[in-house]
């Protein structure tokens, strides 16, 4: 079983092709986009010993070799330095703007190789092969590449689309359950944001797919695609709708910070987080009911997923110095801070119209409840 979602950007337009299998009959699927010379992968440690060799032999079943650069794993490597190391690496392989770079990994691996893509002689054709959820639905989509910073999280990069998304569910089955839950923080995103009907399918059918059902994991990757895919084709590079897909984000890029981008807190457990307190401020807004903030995080407790500044190990900053991290979003315009509110489940919409004094506490309600 295999599903296609189109991400219609005219000339550089492209499929996500979602299935299992995939990485065994990757040659094959190349063959659907202009052929290179020269095959690139850039992949990490953790990766590459459970799935590299499967993806070569993909490879050299249609007669492609591929050079290969292992990084190490982790957020960390989203940095200066591993940037540069990854382009003086295909410029060492001689890759050109004809070949073909392989980002073989998670959303840290496809931002950061996206990134190294899109400056390497201006600008090389990569593919990504997203080998988590979480990069699967979101981070593999859509063209966003980025390095972090000390002042934030992806505040350096560039909008540079891929040929090809291949999201092979296979690769899921090697996920701990804390990374597989972690990416179904931004599934749940879709819904939240856009399809109250979907929401109302995970809330059915998310412990099956969570367990491991090939065609449930297929079909919430698809919805999840084609909700950004059509969200990006209307507004590639943010300049209104698209921010809708950073629901949650403001909260979670900041605890991200505040939590040193290590393991204490995962990108898609931030998400959750986020999310919870986007529609917990909505709620104090009177923009959606005092239901809907708690059927949210009701459903991601049923599911395993953290809620709350709680869940949250080990010290967190004050809540004034929480916003201040908030400050330094991408979404911020002009220093006014955007967020993503909710008038319900499936209806989130942007505004700088919102109360700093009710955002503060909130925080606070969260930080003295650890």
């Amino acid at each position: 079983m295999r599903e296609t979602v189109r991400v219609e950007l005219g000339p550089r337009s492209y499929d996500i092709v979602i299935g299992a299998g995939l990485t065994g009959v990757v040659g094959t699927l190349l063959s659907g986009i202009e052929p290179a010379h020269r095959v690139a992968i850039v992949t990490e440690t953790n990766v590459a010993g459970l799935h590299l060799a499967q993806l070569q032999a993909g490879l050299a079943a249609s007669g492609l070799a591929a050079e290969v650069l292992i990084l190490p794993p982790g957020e960390a490597t989203k940095s200066w330095a591993h940037l540069g190391e990854t382009v003086e690496w295909l410029l060492a392989q001689r890759i050109e703007r004809g070949d073909l770079v392989i980002a073989f990994g998670g959303g840290v691996i496809g931002d950061l190789v996206g990134f190294a893509a899109a400056i390497a002689r201006r600008g090389v054709r990569f593919v990504q092969i997203p080998t988590s959820l979480l990069a699967q639905v979101d981070s593999s989509v859509g063209g966003k590449t980025a390095i972090n910073s000390p002042h934030g999280k992806n505040l350096v990069g560039a909008f540079h689309q891929p040929s090809l998304v291949l999201a092979d569910i296979d690769l899921l089955g090697t996920l701990t359950a804390r990374d597989f839950l972690a990416g179904y923080g931004e599934v749940v995103k879709y819904g939240l944001l856009g399809d109250a009907g979907f929401f109302d399918w995970l809330e059915t059918n998310a412990q099956a797919m969570a367990a491991g059902d090939a065609a449930l994991r297929i079909e919430a990757v698809r919805r999840s695609c084609q909700m950004k895919a059509d969200i990006v084709a209307r507004d590639e590079t943010e300049k209104g709708e698209r921010a809708l897909l950073n629901l949650g984000h403001t909260f979670c890029h900041a605890l991200e910070n505040a939590t040193g981008y290590s393991d204490r807190l995962l990108h898609g457990e931030g998400v959750a987080i986020g999310c919870a307190l986007a529609f917990e401020v909505s709620s104090k807004l009177g923009l959606c009911s005092q239901e809907d903030p708690s059927r949210v995080r009701a459903h991601f407790r049923a599911m395993g997923l953290k809620t709350d500044l709680a869940d949250i190990d080990g010290e967190l900053p004050s809540a004034g110095a929480l916003i201040d991290l908030m400050g330094q979003d991408k979404k911020v315009v002009a220093g006014q801070m955007n967020f993503i509110m909710a008038r319900g489940i499936g209806d989130a919409f942007v505004t700088s119209d919102v109360d700093l004094g009710v955002v503060r506490a909130v925080l606070e309600e969260g930080l003295a409840a650890r």
